[in-house]
């Protein structure tokens, strides 16, 4: 038992605990976010930007770069998407869940490769190109930013994105050693799965929208 917790925690032996406390936090306030998305609730916004100010902190005193601008990314884009959620386009409706357009899954396309682009450009600045892990890194910043893009659009899309970065993200996180961390992504897969059957479903009682 006692090799088990040093093998999934042991790592936390050199961290501070003010910063174990900090990612916990993170973590918590992650989840909340994730399960009010799936409930298409305005809270999913508040909630993440309290995470995602935390994990800037984090993991730019570990220096961790790519997941850095990862959740400084979703840090703006939730003050983006809780004004496309609460913007009317009418008189009595708000931004509603739909499907992405063809166009969207354009623009999706360019913020994929602009951010492999990017990402590529700041790590060869600071010279992180040390590991695979860089590579992987990349991939998932990508992934994440065009799934945080749809999720303020209110796209039923994005959860496609965000299962797929939080599938590569468990063993990744774990890895660098942060397990709480990759829990949490674990958690966020099966959360993301029930939270594009809600939409659907959402959507498939909703047709107009």
């Amino acid at each position: 038992m006692i090799e088990i917790f040093n093998f999934l925690f042991g790592q936390y032996s050199t961290y501070d605990s003010l910063d174990i406390v900090l990612e916990i936090i993170a973590v918590i306030f992650g989840f909340l976010s994730v399960w009010y998305s799936k409930q298409n609730n305005i809270w999913v916004f508040p909630t993440g930007m309290i995470s995602t100010s935390i994990f800037v902190y984090l993991l730019l005193k570990w220096g961790l770069l790519g997941d850095m601008m990862i959740n400084g990314y979703y840090f703006i884009m939730s003050v983006y998407g809780w004004y496309i959620w609460t913007r009317k386009v009418d008189a009595t409706h708000v931004t509603p869940i739909s499907k992405t357009s063809l166009k969207e899954h354009l623009l999706s396309f360019l913020i994929f490769i602009g951010t492999l682009f990017f990402v590529y450009v700041v790590y060869n600045y600071f010279d992180k190109w040390t590991s695979w892990v860089a590579y992987v890194d990349s991939i998932t910043t990508a992934i994440f930013f065009v799934g945080m893009w749809l999720m303020a659009k209110r796209k039923i899309e994005n959860w496609i994105y965000w299962i797929i970065g939080d599938i590569i993200s468990i063993p990744l996180y774990f890895y660098k050693g942060f397990t709480f961390t990759s829990l949490q992504y674990f958690g966020f897969t099966f959360i993301a799965i029930f939270g594009y059957l809600a939409w659907k479903k959402h959507l498939n009682n909703n047709p107009a929208t």
